[in-house]
């Protein structure tokens, strides 16, 4: 990996969004949204010192879009070059999730991979995680160290650019005259910082440090009440699911063009009461508290049996959303502390006497 050293930010910018269309994070409040890059200089754009409150998913996986190509209404190839701007590790992770649903093994969905192809990915550091972070529980930090294009470390007086990909150092090469060499000096500054924010995560989340795997822990703790009792909190706003990087399920419908049907795809919800709802009425997660644990076990468990990874990266997200306070991480907590007790061993444990 190459890096290269640049000291105004908006010189870059503005030479990604003459090549495709760029997309930037802005401050709105507290937190940083999406939104297209305006190179008039009217906005000012902020460096974003965590993650996005919007995830990468919304440009791969849109909320609504069309389910089927039909053949001379609409190819893929259509779609435009977009570079997205701030990406953080946990984005970049959300990525190769979502890219085992959507690309690997015998399904294929051709406009994620069409999105995908086209996208060029300029991911930043975090220097600021929130008290909502939690990525280092799955191994996450504070850099991205594969999975980018380019990515963009705030320095002293400038910015370190490194390359990740082909792509970015043809973009890098072809612009030469915009970087300049990394003193050695500035590269160490840059690891301290790293380490920094990684020391920050530890410590916020020391108190999350299970003696078992966070898939042991919820698979078995199946009958716990943590369930019922977090869920009475729950208001159903779904919001859990909607800003979660990975979260990837959906309906099909048909709606009426002018002179033809297409199939539509939108995004859907496990917290939702009909999501599992079958024809004749039946539904076997009627209660929140199922609901809640079938997401849980949906993230830790299935998708662990079925692709060798955990379906969470720790981002907050959810924490941050929920209308309904209900907080991840403490649910996990309640749950190993369960465990814990022997309430609810793991499969193969010896139960209590008594039990």
């Amino acid at each position: 990996m190459e890096t290269v050293f640049i000291s105004n930010l908006k010189a870059f910018l503005d030479i990604a969004a003459e090549e495709m269309e760029l997309y930037v994070p802005e401050r709105s409040g507290e937190r940083f949204i999406y939104n297209r890059y305006d190179s008039s200089g009217r906005k000012q754009v902020d460096f974003n010192n965590i993650r996005a409150g919007t995830s990468v998913k919304e440009f791969l996986f849109p909320v609504r879009e069309l389910a089927s190509v039909t053949p001379g209404r609409f190819e893929p190839d259509e779609l435009r070059p977009f570079a997205v701007f701030g990406l953080q590790q946990c984005d970049i992770r959300s990525m190769s999730i979502l890219d085992k649903v959507f690309i690997e093994e015998e399904f294929e969905d051709r406009l994620y991979t069409a999105r995908r192809k086209k996208m060029f990915i300029i991911s930043t550091d975090c220097t600021e995680p929130g008290e909502s972070c939690f990525c280092n529980l799955f191994d996450g930090r504070g850099f991205v160290e594969s999975g980018f294009d380019l990515n963009v470390s705030e320095i002293k007086d400038g910015f370190i650019i490194e390359t990740g990909s082909s792509k970015g150092k043809d973009f890098v090469d072809r612009h030469s005259e915009l970087f300049g060499e990394v003193p050695a000096v500035l590269l160490s500054l840059r690891d301290k910082n790293r380490a920094g924010t990684q020391k920050q995560l530890e410590q916020q989340n020391a108190e999350l440090r299970f003696d078992r795997t966070i898939r042991e822990i919820v698979e078995s703790s199946q009958e716990a009440e943590v369930y019922d009792e977090e869920a009475e909190k729950c208001i159903e706003c779904q919001a859990c699911t909607r800003v979660c990087p990975t979260c990837h399920c959906f309906y099909l419908y048909d709606e009426k063009r002018k002179d033809y049907f297409t199939k539509m795809k939108m995004w859907d919800s496990c917290m939702r009461y009909g999501y599992a709802a079958v024809a004749g009425g039946a539904n076997p997660r009627k209660t929140l508290g199922d609901r809640l644990k079938h997401r849980l076990l949906h993230k830790f468990v299935y998708f662990m049996d079925r692709y060798g990874i955990e379906m969470c990266v720790g981002c907050g997200r959810c924490v941050d959303a929920d209308a309904g306070g209900i907080d991840l991480r403490q649910v996990l907590k309640e749950l190993s502390e369960k465990a814990k007790s022997q309430a609810y061993p793991l499969q193969g444990d010896k139960p209590a006497k008594g039990g």
